[in-house]
């Protein structure tokens, strides 16, 4: 029984700040409550800064976190075939390339793979270009130009795919972690705030009203939420102090920014390579096409 009275005990003294925070907040709401405790300046500012800092965290991954989806720049109406997913243009080129008959180059083509075949724009681009180069005859230039373009978007696509798992890796994973700690962190202490602040406001309420007996304890209610929303509040202003000075949200950004850099110019370069080759092939057959028609 004496368990149990202590029980309720407790629970009554955890209650009654509570209720006592909720009753005052629900007068503030209605506009029925008297003067209310001013929160500082400085905190006031830091509050809009961490404010501001959480959505531009918000804002960013709602795009950025694209980037763990594979298929985010694949063509949604796009329908391959089993054989165009079946295996990667490289090792299809490099198969048939040491196919010694029509059959083996048949059989090449069919073959399965159980790697998996990446479904970016660019792996669909290098399927594509792959598929329609077999459509034409070998020595046909338009089918050597789309053999040569397939092998370098599929490149371009590799490039893109170790991008992505840089950004998720570097970038989102370190901006959710922020979210989900400083930054959740500061939301608890301002937190502490308001529950000190309702509190201390709540506690003179009681003490304007308290009888005379009870004034001296009424007024030691008052100073020890005082002492606690102080407390709170100077607590609260050094957590949001070292969540906006910390550089990490910039490193992240120069992450990500790497990353798509690497991405950009590994694309440029294969590009850069292909185009001269595919020029070449354009002049030699443009020179012949004159040829037949003079």
């Amino acid at each position: 029984m004496d368990s149990v009275n202590q029980s309720f005990r407790g629970l009554t003294s955890s209650f009654q700040p509570f209720a006592r925070r909720t009753g005052r907040l629900i007068q503030e709401r209605l506009g029925n409550a008297d003067e209310i405790t001013e929160l500082p300046q400085e905190y006031l500012e830091l509050e809009k800064r961490v404010d501001a800092l959480k959505a531009v965290h918000v804002k960013l991954l709602a795009v950025t976190s694209q980037y763990s989806h594979e298929g985010y720049d694949y063509p949604p109406n796009l329908r391959e075939s089993f054989v165009d997913l079946s295996r990667t243009v490289s090792e299809r080129v490099q198969t048939l390339a040491q196919a010694q008959s029509a059959a083996e180059a048949q059989a090449a083509l069919t073959r399965s793979t159980t790697k998996h075949a990446p479904k970016t724009f660019a792996h669909a681009i290098s399927r594509a270009s792959l598929s329609s180069a077999h459509q034409l005859p070998i020595t046909d230039p338009l089918g050597v130009a789309l053999e040569k373009y397939a092998v370098a978007e599929e490149r371009v696509g590799e490039a893109q795919l170790a991008q992505d798992s840089l950004i998720n890796s570097r970038f989102n994973s370190a901006f959710q972690n922020t979210l989900g700690t400083s930054i959740k962190f500061a939301d608890r202490a301002r937190r502490k705030v308001t529950n000190a602040r309702l509190n201390l406001d709540a506690a003179k309420t009681a003490a304007r009203s308290a009888r005379p007996e009870k004034q001296d304890a009424a007024r030691v209610e008052v100073e020890q939420a005082e002492d606690e929303f102080v407390a709170a509040t100077e607590e609260a202003v050094s957590v949001m102090k070292n969540v906006l000075d910390t550089p990490e949200p910039l490193r992240n950004l120069a992450d990500l920014i790497a990353a798509q850099l690497a991405f950009h110019k590994a694309a440029f370069e294969m590009l850069s390579e292909l185009a001269p080759e595919i020029d070449q092939l354009q002049v030699e057959q443009e020179a012949k096409y004159r040829e037949t028609t003079s």
